[in-house]
């Protein structure tokens, strides 16, 4: 069944292996931003279960670099929401071109960078809006995790652009949100070692001795010594999961069990949010989380595979979404082509070559924020891997007046997390006890900042 008036996007009626009942429309297809290339790009589109013609649609990204958003939609939005989608509509997309089920005509197309995939997704924003119409008066908001701190500001800025210059169709746009996202190199290189000693992982001895080897420069060792000391800090968290220190590691080299009875459908999805999870479910987060023990510098971005390559990340396990989502039946359902067209779809692929061409993020937020646009940036501060102490600081850099002190946040009257409030809408937040992808580790909590956010209630 094909969306009246728009080829490309499809009606999802039936994914094999679900026997419940959509609480929503899901529509999902491509965008071919370049005909002439054959250059689509694939998304997922889940209408808002309580009012689509008036809740915000979000775009959502995730990172890698060269990541799926399927990760988003299959492991991270799970009971709460599905979680986003009870409060908003959302956009699942897998960008750059050649990342999930992506692809191009032209395997040149996989050679990109930070701003072309910023010009590529705003294209294909402008043309889905011109797919979906009925949604360009709801607001819109561009989010993501990890890498997407590069996406999501250079996308808002793309889209702000575009919004100046009177590109048709207006898109609404309010505001963006980054969670656990990198930023800027020298400040996230510097994060990494104060976290560390802070939450008790290195002795006091230890962050003593770095910090004078190290003159408090982390991101960039000039000397030998300083360089090994920060070899030492790595042998002794070696063993932590870097995505959340308080989870265990999956270690095991065996298949684990994907399916149950005949269902084409991971167990893990059908247990999505869920408190208490049966294997097969990863034990820590894999593929969207870059940096690995280093900030992203400028110039070509290394891809998870090409890493798995030369050393092993450990406490991964990824495996069930790649049973699903390569199953053919599953595939047709959701209007993705076949592997003999995109290839495999892999959670993290090394398809794809990006360079980070874009720079600091700052001036991005600087950018964006005086311009009037919302902006909430939120960490999960147990993550070891973009944490919190460097959003608090670049947040804080930006030098503008705070307007909501330090303070906790509530759910079911539980302390959720701490929040500081600037001038210009833009808002510093945490979610005690969660890792790198938020909604994955605390999906209520989650549900709750997002909702009243997004409302533009107090947090």
């Amino acid at each position: 069944m094909t969306k009246k008036g728009a080829p490309q996007g499809a009606l999802v009626t039936k994914i094999p292996g679900f026997n419940g009942t959509f609480q929503s429309k899901h529509y999902a297809g491509y965008v071919t931003i370049d005909e002439n290339r054959g250059k689509k790009l694939y998304y997922y589109f889940v209408e808002s279960e309580r009012n689509p013609s008036k809740d915000p649609v979000v775009l959502w990204l995730n990172g890698g670099p060269g990541c799926s958003s399927f990760d988003g939609f299959v492991y991270e939005h799970g009971k709460y929401s599905l979680l986003l989608l009870r409060v908003s509509s959302v956009i699942y997309l897998d960008s750059p071109v050649g990342v999930g089920f992506s692809y191009s005509g032209n395997e040149s197309d996989y050679v990109t960078g930070d701003l072309k995939t910023a010009a590529d997704t705003h294209s294909f924003l402008l043309k889905w809006f011109g797919i979906y119409s009925e949604f360009l008066t709801n607001p819109f908001y561009i989010s993501g995790e990890s890498y997407a701190g590069i996406y999501v500001p250079t996308l808002s800025y793309e889209v702000a652009k575009g919004i100046d210059a009177g590109i048709k169709p207006a898109i609404n746009f309010k505001g963006y949100m980054v969670g656990n996202g990198v930023t800027d190199e020298k400040i996230d290189g510097n994060a990494l070692v104060p976290f560390q000693h802070g939450m008790g992982l290195i002795s006091d001895e230890l962050h003593e001795e770095v910090t004078v080897a190290c003159h408090g420069n982390f991101y960039k060792p000039v000397t030998k010594n300083c360089s090994d000391k920060l070899a030492k800090i790595d042998q002794e968290v070696n063993d932590i999961n870097i995505y959340d220190i308080l989870e265990p590691c999956y270690h095991s080299k065996e298949p684990s069990v994907i399916t149950t009875d005949n269902s084409r459908l991971p167990m893990s999805f059908r247990k999505l949010g869920e408190t208490e999870r049966p294997l097969p479910v990863r034990k820590r987060m894999f593929g969207r989380a870059w940096p690995f023990k280093a900030p992203v510098r400028e110039g070509r971005v290394p891809t998870w595979p090409e890493l798995l390559n030369v050393l092993e990340v450990p406490c991964t396990d990824d495996r069930v979404a790649n049973v699903w989502l390569n199953n053919e039946d599953v595939r047709k359902a959701i209007h993705a082509e076949q592997a003999t067209v995109t290839g495999p779809w892999e959670l993290c692929t090394d398809k794809i070559n990006l360079s980070h061409d874009s720079g600091s993020m700052i001036e991005y937020h600087k950018n964006l924020t005086a311009r009037g646009y919302r902006a909430l940036i939120y960490s999960g501060d147990h993550d070891m891997c973009v944490p919190y102490t460097g959003s608090k600081t670049w947040t804080r850099s930006l030098g503008y007046p705070i307007v909501d002190a330090w303070r906790p946040w509530y759910v079911n009257e539980q302390v959720a997390g701490y929040i500081q409030g600037y001038d210009n809408n833009l808002i510093f937040l945490t979610i005690k006890g969660a890792g790198h992808t938020v909604p994955e580790y605390k999906p209520q909590e989650a549900l709750a900042f997002y909702d009243r956010w997004l409302e533009g209630r107090n947090i």
